[in-house]
């Protein structure tokens, strides 16, 4: 009765998650902080750093993932795959439902009035947020220094898995400058899924395949997702530019995973079944990977070697999200009502930190809206 009791707490924290979790990865991350660490205290503040950290190393959706550990740490297997499932589920019909009215009818809702604030709100409730594990994360002047430098880095448009291997080797190499004499563990490898092939049994098995290659290979966050299905569906002629663009769009407009765009991809090629096939695909990956991971992080953490890598990875992590904030910043506060959402959501986080952060941003939205109109 226990463990079910649990696998429904799972249940319905990532559900609601995924109805409110406007904003991308960055804002799923620090919503689940103040949700399972801060709240219910399922884990530890130190191993939900270890988590982003590792969910960062491996391709997929970051956010995604960590519902997955956070699944996992509450309900063992099965609350991997609720978790995960329950967080999906709810962009999932919100994009088809999108999908289903934009092949109707050719084009999207006019819906910026509505979201207008909500990304100053989101980017106060990630910076108030990523403080709170910053402070965690910085364990040392050294990784103070690397969690700058990682930050003007991404700035400066270089690739985030470079930044977050090279940070995590310079930080090795640091140590054992520093600890010459000391007797260094071994290093157990990190595997990943290299997909295989598959026949084409139908186009419904293609697509699937597409997507599943891409969930299989793609890091970092959904936001790169753009250039991996243009490469695959756009200049191979299975959806035009203007589709890709708007399916983009859908899946930054909704809550929950940017990777939900899937779902509207697939029904513009093929319908309700096309939908099926491109979610199960791109999502796939990513249950597998956490499944293979999630043992392996405590035994990192027991190795003197990895657990200097990956402290290394959790202050980087911290650092090219907060990197993220600023490039969302860039373009979304640029006039003085986005600047009074955005001090104004910072401020309610910061003096409110046991308020749920949903309310910060339903509140961003109300007032995005009410200064629209002025």
């Amino acid at each position: 009765m226990e463990k079910k009791n649990e696998l429904i707490e799972v249940a319905k924290v990532f559900f609601r998650l995924g109805c409110i979790g406007f904003g991308g990865p960055a804002v799923h991350i620090a919503m689940m902080e103040e949700e399972v660490v801060r709240k219910r205290k399922w884990l530890s503040q130190e191993y939900f750093l270890d988590l982003v950290g590792a969910t960062n190393l491996i391709p997929g959706p970051n956010s995604t993932e960590m519902t997955m550990h956070c699944g996992h740490e509450r309900a063992g297997w099965k609350g991997l795959i609720v978790a995960g499932l329950c967080f999906i589920l709810p962009a999932v019909l919100i994009t088809g439902v999108f999908a289903w009215a934009y092949q109707q009818y050719g084009k999207l809702p006019e819906v910026t009035p509505f979201i207008y604030g909500i990304k100053p709100a989101i980017i106060a409730v990630i910076v108030s947020l990523m403080i709170s594990l910053g402070k965690k994360a910085l364990k040392s002047l050294v990784l103070g220094v690397i969690g700058i430098s990682a930050a003007v880095l991404a700035l400066m448009g270089i690739n985030e898995i470079l930044i977050l291997f090279g940070g995590g080797v310079v930080g090795i190499l640091l140590y054992l400058l520093q600890n010459r004499r000391s007797t260094v563990n071994s290093v157990i490898p990190f595997i990943l899924l290299q997909a295989g092939g598959l026949s084409d049994v139908g186009f419904n098995w293609k697509l699937f395949w597409i997507f599943l290659k891409v969930g299989a290979i793609l890091y970092g966050s959904g936001y790169v997702l753009f250039a991996f299905l243009d490469a695959e569906l756009v200049s191979k002629d299975l959806l035009s530019k203007q589709e890709l663009i708007d399916a983009i769009a859908v899946g930054q407009l909704t809550p929950g995973p940017v990777f939900s765009s899937a779902t509207f991809i697939g029904w513009q090629i093929a319908g309700l079944p096309g939908a099926i096939a491109a979610t199960a695909g791109i999502f796939l990956p990513s249950f597998l990977f956490v499944a293979l991971l999630n043992p392996l992080i405590p035994k990192l953490r027991q190795s003197k070697f990895m657990s200097v890598f990956l402290d290394t990875v959790n202050i980087i992590s911290v650092a090219l999200i907060l990197a993220v904030c600023v490039e969302m910043g860039k373009a979304t506060i640029a006039d003085w009502r986005s600047v009074t959402i955005a001090v104004a959501g910072f401020g309610v986080a910061m003096k409110f930190p046991k308020l749920n952060s949903a309310f910060v941003v339903l509140g961003g939205a109300v007032l995005g809206y009410l200064l629209w109109l002025i």
